[in-house]
C-alpha cells in the first residue's frame, strides 16, 4: 500500500509540473537551466517546472550560435531526454510555457511572433531584442495578445543586487565583461547587458541621460537619473570580472574580487512567473533599459555627446 501511495504522489507531482519548452539551443543556458529544473538531486533545483521539448533554431552568421546549436540540442536529447521538435508551432502545442533562449537577439522578434499565437507565458533570455524598436514591438504584440513576458539577466539576482538594492543608494558604479559581436547594433546589449542590469537593479528606473566614452579596452557610460543621482557602468573588453560600488549618505559599499553569480535564484523567479503570469521585473523597466542601451549607442556614434533616452 505504501508503495502505491508513493507512486500516486509522485505521479500527482509530475502532473502538476509546468511543462516548459525551449526555443533556441545555441546557448549554454539551455543546459544549465535544464539541470536546475529537471534534476531534483541538484542542490540548486527549482521545483515546479520541467523542460520537456526544444526547437533548435540557430543563426548561420553568428559563430557562437552555429558552432553550438547542434551540440547543445544533442546533449538535451541524450542526457536529459528532451524531445527536439521541428518548429515553434509544434513546440507550443506540447508545453505550458516557453523559454526563448536564442543567443542571437535579432531572432527574438520573429520567434516571439510565432510563440505569441499560443498565448503562453514567455521568458526571453537576455538581451530582450536587437534594437529598441524590436523591444517595443515585442511589448506591443504581447500587450495586444494578452501574453505575459519578462526578460532579465541573472546578475539581477546576484548577492550584491539582492542585498544592496535600496532607495538610499545615491550613486552606483557597476562593471563587467563587454565583448562585442559584429552583427549586433546595440553593442553593449551583447554581453554588457549584465552590468547594465545590475546598475538598474541598484538604482531603480528613472534614467534620463547617458554619456558614453569609448576606449580601447573598455567603454564607460555615465548616466544621470531623475533627482540628480549619477550611475556609471563600465564594459570591460574582451572580458573581466563583475563588480559594483554603491554610494549612500553614510557609507560606501564595494563588492569583493569575485562576485557570486548563480542561475538558481533567477530560475525560481521564472517558475513563479510561469505559475502566476506576473513578471517579477516590470516590462516598463526592461524597456527603459533598452532605451538606455539605445541612447548609449547614439552617444558613442556622436563621439561622446550626451543623449537623452527616447
Amino acid at each position: 500500500m505504501r508503495t502505491v501511495l508513493l507512486f500516486l504522489l509522485s505521479a500527482a507531482v509530475a502532473f502538476c509540473e509546468i511543462r516548459v519548452g525551449i526555443v533556441g539551443t545555441d546557448t549554454s543556458h539551455v543546459i544549465a537551466f535544464t539541470r536546475i529544473l529537471n534534476d531534483p538531486s541538484n542542490p540548486s533545483h527549482a521545483a515546479g517546472a520541467r523542460i520537456i521539448a526544444a526547437y533548435k533554431g540557430g543563426s548561420k552568421d553568428v559563430e557562437s550560435s552555429y558552432t553550438r546549436v547542434d551540440k547543445y540540442a544533442e546533449e538535451l536529447k541524450t542526457k536529459y531526454g528532451i524531445e527536439i521538435v521541428p518548429d515553434i508551432a509544434t513546440l507550443c502545442g506540447k508545453v505550458d510555457a516557453i523559454l526563448l533562449e536564442s543567443v542571437d537577439p535579432r531572432q527574438h522578434l520573429a520567434q516571439f511572433k510565432e510563440i505569441v499565437k499560443s498565448g503562453k507565458p514567455v521568458f526571453i533570455d537576455k538581451p530582450l531584442a536587437s534594437t529598441l524598436e524590436d523591444a517595443r514591438e515585442i511589448a506591443r504584440i504581447a500587450r495586444e495578445n494578452h501574453v505575459p513576458w519578462f526578460s532579465t539577466s541573472s546578475l539581477r539576482y546576484s548577492d550584491v543586487c539582492l542585498n544592496w538594492r535600496s532607495d538610499q543608494n545615491q550613486g552606483v558604479i557597476t562593471w563587467g565583461p563587454g565583448p562585442f559581436e559584429e552583427h549586433q547594433y546595440l553593442d553593449l546589449s551583447w554581453y554588457a547587458i549584465h552590468p547594465v542590469e545590475m546598475l538598474f537593479t541598484l538604482m531603480g528606473p528613472g534614467c534620463e541621460e547617458v554619456t558614453r566614452v569609448a576606449g580601447k579596452n573598455m567603454d564607460e557610460v555615465t548616466c544621470r537619473w531623475k533627482g540628480g543621482r549619477i550611475g556609471t557602468v563600465r564594459a570591460l573588453r574582451p572580458y573581466g570580472e563583475y563588480g559594483a560600488v554603491v554610494f549612500r549618505p553614510k557609507e560606501v559599499l564595494q563588492s569583493g574580487p569575485k562576485l557570486k553569480v548563480d542561475y538558481a535564484p533567477m530560475m525560481k523567479q521564472i517558475v513563479t512567473f510561469f505559475e502566476t503570469r506576473q513578471p517579477p521585473v516590470p516590462n516598463e523597466v526592461t524597456l527603459e533599459i533598452f532605451s538606455f542601451l539605445d541612447a548609449a549607442q547614439r552617444s558613442k556614434e556622436a563621439g561622446g555627446k550626451p543623449m537623452r533616452l527616447r
